[in-house]
């Protein structure tokens, strides 16, 4: 648990959590049988969907923010959207926080945030009953109604925004995700749940090796207690409380002799995750099939994945042999003086020869094989770059027993948090392709991400890596106060005319993205 959420403490003195009516639907209990998410599809080319952002708590104190979604058979909480390439995602948002609802006396639920000097959606402060919804990973343009989180603001009692999202024709098939940016407030409502997957259809005709399998969707989310104070906290699967000394496990059914191919997305605040299948101990092999919703050049067989907070892995599991139990598992990962070495298990998967509805990837016949060079950001290792650069994140005390100011700079700038009103930090053009060296200067690890493109990572501390994988998340380990920063290379694909924009590019620990470890860039037609 990181110190740095100390000297927040005081803001939630008083808080009046029981005032609150629920809005959200009750969730699992611990130590039941994992449930895929509803899944939406698109026909004829559209996927048309209306989410309602809700909030409650839960008898154990922890808020609650949903997405929504009435069903035929009710309301149904973070439904995946599954789109294909070419498709248009059309979602109608609405803001259906209640004054009653998320009433409490804390001085954060007073705090707002200026607003950026363009209007999207509904316009006023950012506060924590305002929502938006960021498309992440996805590689649309950064503009109003489509994954523009700068400017747009959907207040609670409106009529709601309207998203309207062109999936390119060359998307990597693959897993994405859908969550509240609202800056300032991001960890909030994230951790609160508000978070559900996108799947763009299509692995098995880039890699057949999917093909006719059984599809688990697996999203792992995270909640403290009260965010930004050291406590309580729970790890999630499908928003069923992993196990604990208390509690129980979720349980993943698999037949036998069924291999799987399972989706991860890590919607947690902060949790940098090596995922683990353990069979008495030992892990198993994983084949591993695509990292951020982009599939690897060739599949690779692991016994352990590190996914970052935000970043998605997709790969094969094995059934457990008869008369045993396998525990899919994230393991300890050193984040620094101030990370958590605990493992913890996330779900016991058993056998049964109970036949159950499944989503099963399309068999190889009815699906034309994709080329991976025909994808999106295909060929940048050959690509020669037009420009490079070098960040670096760092962090300082404001005063003796000041609150820790967070910052992601462009080597000879000023370090400074960001503001939504503020200018790009970096401007480029359309057509650019740029390698940045991205610094760890600080005592703890970071999670960097950008909008709107994959980056493909080159080196790491320096030395070239063999796999030379496309991501849009990734770790950077800390800095052990002495010697090189940690560091890592990737190459940015700018040629795509429709991200002309202004972008985010951010540390993914929602902590410090909130208070200020975030800039934009512009892209230039």
């Amino acid at each position: 648990m990181r110190v740095s959420r100390c000297w927040l403490a005081i803001m939630f003195c008083g808080c009046c959590w029981s005032a609150a009516v629920a809005q959200c639907p009750a969730r699992p209990a611990s130590g039941t049988v994992v449930q895929d998410a509803l899944s939406l599809y698109s026909t004829g080319g559209v996927l048309n969907a209306g989410l309602t952002m809700g909030y409650s708590v839960d008898t154990s104190g922890y808020s609650h923010y949903c997405y929504k979604y009435q069903s035929a058979a009710g309301t149904i909480e973070a439904p995946a959207f599954r789109v294909n390439p070419g498709d248009q995602l059309v979602l109608n948002v609405v803001d259906g926080i209640t004054a009653d609802a998320a009433s409490s006396k804390s001085a954060m639920h007073q705090m707002s945030m200026t607003p950026a000097a363009t209007t999207c959606g509904d316009g006023g402060n950012a506060t924590l009953q305002s929502t938006n919804v960021h498309f992440h990973g996805l590689n649309v343009p950064p503009i109003c109604h489509q994954d523009d989180v700068i400017d747009t603001l959907i207040q609670p009692g409106t009529a709601g925004f309207g998203y309207s999202i062109q999936i390119p024709a060359t998307e990597p098939p693959g897993l994405y995700w859908y969550h509240p940016h609202v800056h300032g407030f991001t960890e909030f409502q994230v951790n609160g749940g508000a978070a559900g997957a996108i799947v763009v259809e299509g692995m098995e005709k880039v890699r057949p090796e999917v093909t006719g399998l059984t599809e688990r969707v697996f999203v792992l989310r995270q909640q403290y207690l009260v965010p930004w104070i050291p406590g309580p906290y729970q790890l999630s699967l499908k928003y069923q409380v992993a196990a604990s000394p208390s509690g129980p496990s979720p349980i993943i059914k698999m037949t036998p002799g069924e291999p799987q191919f399972w989706r991860v997305a890590n919607a947690s605040l902060q949790e940098f995750m090596p995922l683990e299948v353990w069979l008495n101990g030992t892990p198993q092999p994983l084949e591993l099939i695509a990292l951020d919703g982009y599939p690897l050049a060739a599949t690779r067989t692991v016994t352990s994945i590190l996914v970052p907070p935000a970043g998605r892995a997709e790969f094969i599991v094995q059934p457990p042999p008869a008369g045993a139990t396998e525990l899919f598992m994230t393991l300890p990962y050193s984040t620094g003086p101030t990370g958590n070495p605990d493992a913890q298990v996330l779900a016991n998967i058993v056998l049964t020869s109970t036949s159950a509805k499944k989503q099963v990837v399309p068999a190889k016949t009815s699906a034309a094989p994709i080329a991976r060079s025909s994808l999106k950001f295909a060929g940048l290792s050959n690509a020669t770059p037009t420009a490079t650069r070098t960040l670096y994140f760092s962090e300082e005390f404001a005063g003796t027993n000041g609150p820790i100011q967070f910052y992601l700079t462009v080597a000879g700038q000023k370090q400074q948090v960001f503001q939504p009103s503020e200018k790009p930090v970096i401007t480029t053009k359309v057509g650019a392709i740029e390698d940045w060296t991205i610094q760890n200067r600080t005592l703890e690890t970071h999670a960097f991400h950008i909008h709107q493109v994959h980056f493909m990572l080159l080196d790491v501390d320096g030395q070239p890596v063999t796999k030379q994988d496309l991501r849009d998340t990734i770790e950077i380990p800390h800095w052990s106060g002495k010697g090189a920063y940690p560091s890592v290379t990737v190459r940015m694909d700018f040629t795509d005319p429709t991200i002309a924009g202004t972008l985010l590019f951010h540390c993914h620990i929602l902590l410090h993205e909130d208070l200020g470890m975030m800039h934009k860039i512009l892209v230039q037609p």
